[in-house]
Formats: structure tokens, C-alpha cells, sequence
């Protein structure tokens, strides 16, 4: 549900402008799939020890499905040995998401029909339909990712939100790679990396269960989505205030998600932990680099 709330808020102001665990064990299709994913970003970022990476991931995914088949319960509750590994395996999705994202984002800007995709996505009323399309997909990428029925649903869902995220933004840093500052993108992403970094930081070491803050968050997402429409039906701008307070509800969302890789998550959904992490680390950079821009056309 948090994804999907982090979906709304990322899109609409841009307008303006269990499961049982796995049964199956990792076939030889899903390892041809993830070598040919992190190829095509080997191929962009020429990093050659990806392919390595990938490979390792595709085997231990095998042995993590199989400790984790006896274990459906929360993973507090789980031994300290399955916790450090499934938190491990988390945030090494996160990254491996964060890279993809990247490398999807740099061919879209690099693509010769970057400005056209661009005008169409955000003239007139064709930004609702994108809206629409988009949180289809975040519904059905959300729910592969969280399927317990095999290894290849859970990446599927994850490298179909990492794509349709990269689209979404295109308008975006399309802007703010073209008609800003060089340095705004570099900014924002320290920015939010740093942010990031610390709310991490407070949920690992206080421990606290953080679940309380959904309430909160779904509350407060209705509350954005009314101002976020009000503004468009009435035509006055957010502005960088309005930015902020997103900031600081991306911020709620990571030390939710985080609180829930340490109490809610079992033991085999790293895909899905990851992907939430994502979603949020993903509506801070959305709204960091907004107020990063308003702040570079000051100067």
C-alpha cells in the first residue's frame, strides 16, 4: 500500500509543469534472466564484475528459498544468522535497483525521442493517463514482487518497477538535465543519499517498531493528494514548501519500510522489502531534486 502512496505523490504535481515461501527452486530461466539484466546495464555502465554479481545472487537465491521454507513468520522472530542475512540481501537489492534505475534513466536521456516521449507524456491531459498506466503497473510489479510462488515473479515485479519508475522521471530529469544547473542531479542524489543514510542510521540503531506510522502516512498521503489536486483545479503553485513537507513524508516512509525489513517482512520477501525501499528512496530524490532546482533558478 506505502508503494503505492509513494506512486501518487511522485506523479500528480508533475502535471503542473503470505504467502507460503517459494517452492520451486531457481531454474536455469531465471538465471538466463538476470544475466541478461545486468548485461544490458554492463553494456551502459561497462562495469565488468556485474556479471559475477549477478550470477551469485541467482545462486544464493536457491539457498536462502530453501533455509527460509521452514520459516514463514516474521523475520524478528527468526534466528540472528537468517535476520543479518535477509537484511543483507535487502539492501543489496536496493542498490541493485538504485543501478538499474540509473542505467534505464541514462538511455531515455540519451535517446534521440527523449524530448518527444516527453511532450507527450505531460501535454494537456495525457498525464492522467500516464498516472493511470503507472499505477496499474505499481500495483502488479507490488504484488509479483510479494508472491510466494517463485523466485522469477518477485524479480519480475521488482525490474518492472525500476523501469516504469525510470519512465515517470524522464519528464523530470529531462528539465533538470537540460534546462538547469549541471550540478542539481549530483546534488540531489548526495542529498537524498545522506537522508537516507541517517533515517537508516535512527531505525537500526533505536530498534523501534515504526509500524505505528502508517496510519500516519496513509493520512497524511490523502491529505497531499487533495492539496496536490486542489492546487491543480485552482491554479496556485506548491512551491518548495510544499516540497519540504514531501521531503519530511519520504523520510516517515524509510523509517517505516525499514522498521518493517526488522519486524514485519518474512524471511524470503527481500524482493518486495527492497522494492518498498525503492519506491520511497525514490519519492526523496523526486522531491530533493525539486527543491535543489527551485533553489539553482534563485541564484
Amino acid at each position: 500500500m506505502m508503494c503505492r502512496w509513494c506512486d501518487l505523490a511522485i506523479i500528480v504535481p508533475l502535471h503542473r509543469g503470505s504467502n507460503q515461501p517459494g517452492e520451486n527452486p531457481c531454474t536455469r530461466r531465471t538465471i538466463d534472466a538476470l544475466l541478461t539484466f545486468w548485461y544490458t546495464i554492463d553494456c551502459v555502465l561497462r562495469v565488468d564484475w556485474l556479471l559475477h554479481t549477478a550470477a551469485a545472487i541467482a545462486v544464493e537465491q536457491k539457498e536462502v528459498t530453501m533455509r527460509a521454507q521452514s520459516f514463514t513468520a516474521p523475520v524478528e522472530y527468526a534466528g540472528a544468522s537468517v535476520r543479518v542475512d535477509f537484511i543483507r540481501r535487502t539492501y543489496q537489492h536496493l542498490a541493485w535497483s538504485v543501478l538499474g534505475f540509473i542505467a534505464v534513466e541514462a538511455l531515455l536521456l540519451q535517446w534521440s525521442g527523449a524530448q518527444m516521449l516527453v511532450r507527450t507524456m505531460t501535454r494537456g491531459y495525457s498525464w492522467f493517463i500516464v498516472l493511470a498506466a503507472f499505477m496499474g503497473i505499481s500495483w502488479l510489479a507490488e504484488k509479483w514482487a510479494r508472491s510466494g510462488a517463485s523466485a522469477q515473479m518477485q524479480y519480475a515485479g521488482l525490474v518492472l518497477y525500476v523501469v516504469a519508475e525510470a519512465v515517470i522521471f524522464l519528464p523530470l530529469l529531462y528539465i533538470a538535465a537540460n534546462f538547469s544547473s549541471p550540478n542539481v542531479i549530483p546534488t540531489a542524489g548526495i542529498v537524498t543519499a545522506l537522508l537516507f543514510g541517517g533515517l537508516t542510521y535512527i531505525a537500526f540503531t533505536t530498534r523501534r517498531d515504526f509500524s505505528f506510522l502508517g496510519n500516519i502516512l496513509s493520512l497524511g498521503g490523502f491529505v497531499a493528494l487533495g492539496v496536490i489536486v486542489a492546487s491543480m483545479l485552482f491554479g496556485f503553485s506548491l512551491g518548495v514548501f510544499f516540497a519540504g513537507l514531501m521531503v519530511a513524508y519520504a523520510g516517515g516512509a524509510i523509517l517505516y519500510n525499514t522498521s518493517n525489513i526488522m519486524h514485519q517482512y518474512r524471511p524470503d520477501q527481500h524482493v518486495a522489502a527492497a522494492l518498498a525501499l525503492f519506491a520511497s528512496v525514490a519519492l526523496l530524490f523526486w522531491y530533493v531534486l525539486q527543491i535543489v532546482m527551485s533553489l539553482a533558478s534563485d541564484d
